[in-house]
């Protein structure tokens, strides 16, 4: 199976940020890809942690997972969308999740990114728990090539790698 790792620089307009993705996702599928993975945040960085809470999606609804959901079904390639922020039961909080879409336009995977970074030297401090929940799963899914042939496939999300 030809995988295809996406990469890109994603700014403040979601427009802009799917456009670029769709023209790179495109690429990946006339090359013969059939796994495609967008990066982290691939539809949107924004200015400060908090405006990410503005673009969280309800899980099934929204511009993110309606772009990934077509672009899947189009293409006919399996699609790992990078992460999107996704709405929690808590309007200050939102899970940093990984969709996976079929070649039909099926979400069929969910990941939540569960070890959020964390830094403080005493001069600088991050801390993307301050507007982000983590996850509790570890997630797999099932990846059949066109050739009949499948994949089992381990999702983890940046700083996941380190534990």
């Amino acid at each position: 199976m030809k995988v295809a790792a996406i990469q890109m620089v994603s700014g403040i307009s979601l427009d802009a940020n799917l456009s670029a993705a769709r023209a790179l996702l495109t690429q990946a599928a006339r090359a013969g890809a059939e796994l495609a993975v967008l990066p982290e945040y691939f539809c949107f960085m924004g200015q400060q942690d908090a405006d990410k809470l503005l673009l969280a999606e309800t899980p099934g609804l929204g511009t993110v997972q309606d772009f990934l959901s077509d672009a899947s079904r189009e293409l006919k390639m399996w699609i790992v969308g990078g992460t999107l922020p996704m709405a929690t039961d808590d309007p200050t909080h939102a899970a940093n999740a990984s969709l996976v879409y079929s070649p039909k336009g099926e979400c069929v995977s969910r990941y939540d990114k569960i070890h959020l970074f964390r830094y403080d030297n005493g001069r600088e401090s991050y801390d993307e728990a301050s507007v982000l929940r983590a996850g509790e799963t570890p997630t797999v899914f099932d990846c059949p090539s066109r050739q009949g042939q499948s994949w089992r496939v381990g999702m983890s999300v940046c700083y996941d790698l380190r534990f």
